[in-house]
């Protein structure tokens, strides 16, 4: 697959039209030349499949995290004509709406005091692991209205201020959002689980701003160097997960009904229009609801930590952004010259709207939005702006993360957990996690180097950097 492969510039890459069967535009892929070397052939695969999907238009995307995933590759991008078009979960993911969100605090690193204690204080507070249950007991009635509410349910609740709202990607909530189309089971898995990590490769980390590369955009987003910051990492949880497997079932059988030919069946898919599609995008979008809800939920027990242990405000704790990067979004872009409604697919990839678009806070409207990259644990995050070049190119897209160079199992077979404690210790990083294997199969070894993953965003234009964040403790779930 990668001998089709044919270099268009110095980041850039393309599939061509005819590497498989019925594809109907060519792929598109953004990688360092080192980079390219760890790529593998089935990533390739999978963007020239998602190429032969009805409707899709201009390319099949891939993001310098590319990796090889469920029927999309992670890091995959995709645009579909709303009139010709299907959706399709394996575009999104089995977490829907796993996302990031940025939370600063008036602390700089000298006010950090009882670093491990409050390391400890968090893990305790924050449920972690798989299976873990939340510190709110939710009814069916409350499941409901957070599935059709988002983020907004847990502010009314108390759970927050007003205006972390505006500071996230759809004011937290999508209002496409069917809470009927979200199965039993699924709703049964969401109800002990909102304000919980969860396990896999999501966190929360206490960070310190090393670096800004562009002061002003900082400024806007509240920045500082030296400043004390806190990253979130998780998603819908059960509630996401048995949504997406429900779904696949229903829309497998939905691709052979529409007489959709597909190279993988792992893309099942359905046209945006069917009833089927439909079902798919309102119960996504009410997954999607709960996982903003959720990541309130988390920052309110994590601004709460930090008022007793420090003193400080809770409302002197802002939420800079949270971007979401497992979902499909009803968008309009430019296309041939003209404005079109498309459905963007990003499945490990996020959102990166530039300068002067829709749906941004009016702070943030001349710097474009924050755009959130973290790094695997240990290694930097980076905090950058979305850009007009990204809506002209990628669909206002970018990465959304270092990507994997190691599957979990293989990094488990082949990192020792203790020792990367033990050696992030050493360079002043607690990690707090339910055992060693779940250190083991997030350590950096089994991750692309954030800081080339950035440089080539930042070098693209498709998001520019901002300030760059070092890990001091980390809760690994």
């Amino acid at each position: 697959m990668l001998e089709r492969v044919t270099r268009l510039g110095e980041f850039e890459w393309e599939v061509p039209t005819g590497t498989v069967p019925g594809m109907r535009v060519p792929g598109r892929f953004f990688l360092s030349d080192s980079l390219y070397k760890s790529l593998e052939s089935g990533a390739v695969q999978q963007l020239a499949n998602v190429a032969t999907l009805p409707g899709i238009i201009r390319y099949s995307m891939g993001m310098p995290d590319i990796h090889w995933g469920y029927g999309f590759p992670i890091g995959g991008v995709a645009a579909f004509e709303c009139d010709t078009g299907v959706i399709s979960p394996g575009g999104v993911g089995f977490d829907i709406n796993c996302g990031v969100r940025l939370l600063s605090t008036p602390l700089t690193i000298d006010d950090l005091g009882h670093r491990r204690e409050l390391i400890e204080t968090l893990y305790q507070a924050v449920p972690t692991g798989v299976g873990a249950k939340g510190p709110v007991r939710l009814s069916l009635g409350d499941l409901e209205d957070m599935m059709v509410q988002g983020a907004a349910w847990p502010v009314r609740q108390g759970y927050g201020l007003p205006e972390d709202l505006d500071h996230c990607e759809e004011q937290g909530c999508m209002a496409q959002a069917l809470s009927q189309a979200v199965s039993a089971k699924a709703k049964q898995r969401g109800m002990p689980q909102s304000g919980t990590l969860g396990a896999g490769n999501h966190f929360l980390e206490i960070q310190v701003v090393k670096e800004l590369y562009d002061p002003g955009a900082a400024k806007a987003f509240g920045i500082h160097p030296g400043q004390i910051c806190v990253m979130i990492h998780c998603g819908s949880r059960g509630l996401g997960h048995q949504t997406c497997t429900d779904h696949l079932k229903v829309l497998e059988g939905a691709t052979k009904r529409y007489n959709i030919v597909l190279p993988d069946r792992q893309l099942a898919c359905a046209p945006l229009s069917s009833p089927e599609g439909t079902a798919y995008f309102g119960a996504m979008a009410a997954s999607a609801n709960y996982a903003w809800a959720n990541r309130q939920m988390i920052m309110h027990t994590t601004r709460t930590v930090f008022e007793k242990m420090y003193g400080i405000e809770y409302e002197s704790m802002h939420l800079v952004y949270d971007v979401a990067h497992n979902v499909a979004k009803m968008e309009e872009h430019s296309h041939e010259g003209k404005r079109i409604a498309v459905c963007v697919h990003r499945k490990g990839a996020t959102r990166a709207f530039g300068p002067g678009s829709p749906d941004l806070p009016s702070g943030y409207a001349k710097t474009g939005q924050p755009v959130i990259i973290p790094g695997s644990m240990g290694a930097s995050s980076y905090l950058l702006r979305g850009t007009t070049i990204a809506m002209e190119r990628t669909f206002g897209s970018t990465c959304h993360g270092a990507g994997r160079i190691l599957s979990r199992s293989a990094a488990k077979k082949t990192i020792n957990g203790a020792k990367i404690k033990n050696s992030l210790s050493k360079e002043g990083i607690i990690v707090r996690a339910p055992n060693d294997a779940a250190i083991a199969e997030e350590a950096p070894g089994a991750y692309k180097p954030s800081a080339e993953v950035v440089r080539i965003v930042d070098a693209l234009g498709i998001s520019n950097l901002v300030a760059r964040l070092e890990p001091l403790g980390v809760i690994k779930g």
